[in-house]
């Protein structure tokens, strides 16, 4: 199976019933083995998470948990959800995990459904700092039925102000407090949070959608020792498909699987849970934990030439698999520099800038590092970034020609 080329016999089907659907995942395709995939959220399945994504489990109806169902014919999608979460609490060493929420912020949504009442007071990172929809945006169910207290980063170095969370956790007396985020480029201190939680009374939430990842591969301190509930998606560097996942202390498994069904979400998508399922086993092997590290070492040589070339990094570096940064010194706003990029094949996000007006741009590893390529092309990513800035046609044309070589060097599925 190859990301270049959809499966033929998926293709010879599509292209009889409904060619319009075949020329778009042909071009999605094209898309993704053509260009960089430098999003730091995004990454590619294995092959075998794949093809269990097309599996008969997809047209089956399981509301409810194995043994438990509201539907018959359930003996399969209950032998795959054990096989889930066996293999997520193994991973993880935690008490029980909940497999079944459809995406990452469905997980802090049953998270706070579990622990919280509308109208609590939470403390989580401010949106302008890194924090996520889910941790307090007026946009968000978590703005209109919580109160959401945020913190932030130093404004000198880029850091968690952990004397301001205990600050305000102090004043404000929170029902949780929220650890994690969307484009902090270094580790939390889990057990600073612990401790400040218990001084207030508070639990603790552990948002560790992208660092899930790094933990399952030990690259990165885990949040489960610490977290009264983590939440975490299974994408991302777990490469595993789209969609969530909590890890919680015994004590709170019911309340937690009752806030995801029947409370938050209906049936479970038994196709995506073995597919999670599949991850999880690939993650337990010695080479995800070989693959988990080299994403961190790349991220650090990125970073490293990135600085090199001009550009601004935020906490002076990174510890894991994202880097975010300013490109002003190059003379551009994070938007103008994500479309430039993109026009030369270096697909990433923007992101937000503490203290600041304007977006930086925030990227990742995982992707490059699962197609094979290694510290010199990471250097050679971060001269090709300043070229495609210049927004000049020849160097943008040039700048493009180089992706494509490289990608054909390092397809993401092999040749």
């Amino acid at each position: 199976m190859s990301v270049s080329a959809p499966p033929e016999e998926v293709l010879d089907v599509l292209r009889r019933q409904d060619p319009q659907i075949a020329d778009v995942l042909l071009g999605e395709a094209r898309r993704q083995a053509e260009t960089l995939q430098l999003i730091a959220a995004e990454n590619f399945t294995s092959p075998a998470v794949l093809a269990t994504l097309g599996s008969p489990l997809a047209n089956k109806y399981a509301e409810g948990y194995p043994g438990a169902r509201h539907h018959g014919g359930c003996e399969y999608a209950d032998a795959a959800e054990r096989i889930a979460v066996e293999r997520a609490t193994a991973l993880f060493g935690a008490d029980h995990a909940n497999l079944q929420p459809h995406s990452g912020s469905s997980a802090v949504l049953a998270a706070y459904a579990a622990l919280l009442r509308p109208g609590d007071t939470v403390l989580a990172m401010g949106l302008e700092h890194g924090g996520h929809l889910t941790h307090g945006s007026p946009a968000n169910f978590s703005g209109r039925w919580f109160d959401f207290v945020p913190y932030g980063v130093d404004a000198e170095t880029g850091l968690i102000d952990y004397e301001q969370v205990a600050a305000l956790a102090r004043h404000h007396r929170p029902t949780a407090i929220v650890c994690g985020s969307i484009s902090y480029p270094r580790h939390p201190d889990y057990a600073l949070f612990r401790a400040v939680a218990d001084e207030v009374g508070a639990y603790l939430i552990a948002d560790a959608a992208h660092p899930i990842g790094l933990v399952a591969g030990g690259a990165a301190p885990s949040p489960v020792p610490y977290a009264d509930v983590v939440c975490a998606t299974t994408h991302k560097v777990l490469r595993g498909p789209r969609g969530g996942m909590l890890l919680c202390r015994a004590e709170l498994a019911e309340r937690v699987d009752r806030a995801v069904f029947p409370f938050t979400q209906g049936g479970a998508q038994m196709h995506t849970i073995a597919a999670k399922a599949v991850a999880l086993g690939e993650a337990s092997t010695p080479a995800f934990t070989a693959y988990a590290h080299r994403v961190v070492e790349h991220a650090r040589v990125l970073a490293a030439a990135l600085a090199a070339e001009g550009f601004a990094l935020t906490t002076g570096g990174t510890d894991t698999h994202l880097i975010t940064a300013d490109p002003a010194p190059l003379g551009v706003d994070g938007r103008t520099a994500r479309a430039r990029l993109s026009a030369a094949g270096l697909v990433l996000d923007t992101c937000a800038l503490p203290y600041g007006d304007g977006r930086g741009i925030r990227l990742g590893t995982a992707a490059v590092t699962t197609q094979g390529m290694g510290a010199p092309e990471m250097a050679g990513i971060a001269a090709l970034f300043t070229a495609a800035l210049r927004d000049e046609p020849e160097e943008t044309a040039r700048v493009r020609a180089e992706v494509r070589q490289l990608t054909s060097s390092f397809p993401p599925y092999g040749r």
